[in-house]
């Protein structure tokens, strides 16, 4: 069956990812020195990498449990696709963005909400992308920020003052956004010119836009005599009996000198304490602007200010709108860091991720400030921030799979025994919990599902006696480096409850190995090279505390003795 749809060069081709472990850098990692009470949140996490691995990386942790992300990607504009002609230029941006996206509707959770803000070079493009992947009912709107509020007389067309906030939920009718605080302003449009008892109130219609056909006729007489019919094109709002109701208590107000047209009061007394419905377009009075945004970053970095942020009010109402205290965010266009130190500051977990160097000049010196209480700006005073919480610096394990020098694939040798068994778990679906007590779980997918990694090339009986250890009531696979004395199907005949796999040849089909950047900026991209190389091993020391939770009687997957 045919559908709409949008299609771009290279639309089809889609990465195989390779699920990474991350690895915690502890020196970069950072907490408050006390508790400031008991909503501190130290459950955050700021990973350094290429966002669509990292974005792969948590999809097994993670997925249907962020509550909302928000992301401010490239706008694909600029010198970066100067060599390229502008079918190419649009379809690496939007194949790019494509895979991105459909992770990130595997994370939300079915409560959760989508933000993009995006300017007008690719906002159209990008609306139809999300209608692909979340669905065109799954649309929320369209908001419009005022990002400027000076005119550009130096424009050759329009002077541009917005950009687009594109709101995707991941299902529509679970998802409902917080009502916005009543301000001061919206209170004083309601007065009490008959003093009424209920108090303030303001005049609204008595008539709407749709309604029942039956009551194209409508017509109501109050007590004064007055007899009222809907204005052409119109439909009644409320029955006889509620008008009847209204006119009896003095509800109904027909201007100063009793000659305007019948309309309702509405009290602001029994007005929702829940607030107000958020409009889609937002001034830059209410949320902040670019420049405000700039002052804000020069705060942390002098020196070096961002060029792109955005500001904290933004993403107060954002997050106001999408979260309640404690839910998850996530940011994978990090930037300098506006999402994560406004989330930390509302009392919400947050994960961020960022490539570029300004997580380690911006970024992380940001949050230190949040989190020691030493930030002033922003939305410290209207949150009422004092500080406290930490997070957690992640980086990307390298590549699982390299060539060796002959140019077979081989285990990365950088990657020790405990990292490993992570990433083979990982691949295979299984949450890495390394036990205490049996040597051979390294991880499990339920109560009675196991696995075990060893670089080892098990005998027979070795199977055995893992076999006779795991029992018949739970499952074991067991990936090893090799196995001898029994071949794979008589394996599973002596051994039905044993699954045993060869390392790395199980997984070697899975992923695109060695691939380390799917950068949204086009000028990153390799030059095609005229022959085929061996990828090279990624040098950086591997250093997890992860890793080194694996016990001590656990025994090692690297013993001296192993093959």
């Amino acid at each position: 069956m045919q559908r709409l749809e949008l299609n771009w060069i290279g639309k089809s081709n889609r990465p195989l990812l390779e699920p990474r472990i991350l690895l915690e850098d502890s020196e970069k990692s950072y907490h408050a020195a006390v508790r400031y009470g008991e909503t501190d949140q130290f459950d955050n996490s700021l990973i350094y990498g290429d966002n669509l691995l990292a974005l792969k990386a948590l999809e097994f942790q993670y997925s249907g449990k962020i509550k909302c992300v928000f992301i401010d990607p490239p706008y694909n504009t600029g010198s970066a696709f100067a060599q390229y002609d502008d079918g190419l230029e649009h379809s690496i941006w939007l194949g790019l963005m494509r895979d991105r996206l459909e992770i990130i509707r595997s994370l939300l959770s079915e409560d959760g909400s989508l933000w993009i803000s995006i300017d007008d070079n690719e906002a159209h493009y990008l609306k139809v992308i999300c209608d692909e992947i979340f669905g065109r009912t799954n649309f929320v709107a369209n908001v419009v920020w005022q990002k400027k509020y000076t005119i550009a007389n130096d424009a050759k067309w329009l002077s541009e003052n917005h950009d687009h906030i594109l709101v995707y939920a991941k299902e529509k009718e679970q998802w409902r956004p917080n009502k916005m605080p009543r301000t001061e302003e919206m209170n004083a449009r309601y007065k009490n010119p008959d003093k009424h008892p209920k108090g303030p109130w303001k005049a609204t219609p008595l008539h709407a836009k749709s309604g029942s056909e039956n009551n194209r006729n409508f017509s109501f007489t109050f007590r004064n005599g007055v007899k009222w019919s809907p204005p052409a094109g119109t439909f009644p709002r409320f029955s006889e009996d509620t008008l009847r109701r209204l006119d009896t208590g003095n509800e109904i107000w027909f201007g100063k000198d009793g000659t305007a047209a019948p309309s309702r009061k509405t009290f602001l007394s029994e007005l929702s304490d829940e607030g107000t419905p958020c409009p889609t377009i937002w001034l830059h009075t209410d949320v902040g602007n670019n420049h405000e945004a700039r002052e804000e970053v020069k705060a942390f970095n002098p020196t070096n200010p961002f060029d792109t942020p955005k500001p904290e009010r933004l993403l107060q109402r954002i997050v106001h709108l999408a979260t309640n205290p404690g839910d998850l965010v996530l940011d994978s266009f990090a930037g300098s860091g506006t999402t994560g130190a406004v989330a930390h500051k509302m009392g919400r977990r947050w994960i961020m991720v960022e490539l570029g160097e300004h997580c380690h000049t911006h970024v992380i010196p940001r949050l230190k400030k949040v989190i020691d209480g030493t930030d002033r700006g922003g939305i410290t005073e209207t949150a009422n921030w004092q500080g406290g919480g930490g997070f957690r610096y992640y980086r990307l394990a390298p590549s699982l799979i390299v060539n060796d020098r002959w140019g077979n694939p081989v285990i990365n040798p950088e990657y020790n025994s405990a990292q490993l068994a992570e990433a083979i778990a990982k691949l295979e679906g299984f949450s890495y919990a390394p036990s205490e007590v049996n040597w051979w779980e390294h991880g499990r997918s339920s109560e009675r599902d196991f696995i075990y990694v060893t670089t080892q090339n098990l005998s027979s009986q070795q199977i055995q006696a893992l076999f006779d250890e795991v029992g018949s009531e739970r499952s074991l696979l067991v990936c090893c480096a090799a196995f001898h004395g029994i071949t794979a199907e008589e394996a599973s005949v002596r051994w039905p409850n044993l699954t045993v796999k060869k390392i790395p040849k199980m997984v070697l089909a899975r992923c695109e190995w060695g691939h380390d950047d799917y950068s949204l900026n086009v000028a990153n991209l390799p030059m095609a090279q005229l022959e085929k190389h061996a990828p090279a091993a990624n040098s950086a020391a591997l250093k997890s505390k992860k890793s080194v939770r694996a016990s001590a009687g656990q025994g090692g997957l690297f013993e001296e003795n192993e093959e």
